[in-house]
This record gives structure tokens, sequence and C-alpha cells, in this order.
């Protein structure tokens, strides 16, 4: 076909389907920033974890100073949603290096 071998079709077809996959990622590897997504890590000494986005919700656990947790990129009313729909205040956490939150 054009005068280009079977082979060489191939070739060009993957090496096309990896270009549109590393431009759709924004230039980065595929996985690297998908993995990551959003993490923060606890900044307070104490921090309670509630059911709701308000200081007035029941509190449901706590976390320890420097502890890392999966979130979300929602923030509502000062407080951050966690991956597993728990609520912390956003003063009191901060994205990993390496995390995507928003």
């Amino acid at each position: 076909m054009f005068g280009i071998p079977t082979r060489g079709l191939i070739v060009i077809g993957v090496l096309g389907a990896a270009g549109v996959m590393w431009v759709t990622n924004g230039g980065k590897p595929m996985g690297s920033e998908a993995a990551a997504g959003c993490e923060v890590t606890v900044t307070a000494d104490i921090l309670n974890v509630r059911s709701g986005p308000a200081d007035t919700q029941p509190i449901v656990s706590t976390m320890q100073r420097d502890s890392v947790v999966k979130a979300e990129r929602t923030v509502q009313n000062g407080f951050r949603l966690l991956a597993d729909g728990r609520w912390v205040n956003n003063d009191f956490v901060a994205p990993t290096s390496d995390s995507d939150c928003g």
C-alpha cells in the first residue's frame, strides 16, 4: 500500500497511537498523574474527621500530624472531601508534592 511495507505501516500506527495517548495525558507518561490523584498530609497535631462539611457535623474519627490520606478535589465551606466520604477542615491539610488536588 503506497509502497510502504506492512511492517512499516504497523510501526507508524503504533507510534501514532502512542503520540495521541501522550498528548491526551498532557505530555506525561500514561499513569504518572492518574495514579497520584489527590492526596493530602495532615498539618495539625490532631485533626477531627467529620461526617459532613461543617464544624457542627459529628466527629467520626481523628488523624495524627503527617498522616497522608486520599482526598477529592471538592472543597465546601472550607472542608475538603476525603476519598471515603468523610470531611476535614482544609486549613489543616496540605496537598502532597506529587498530587493534583486542584
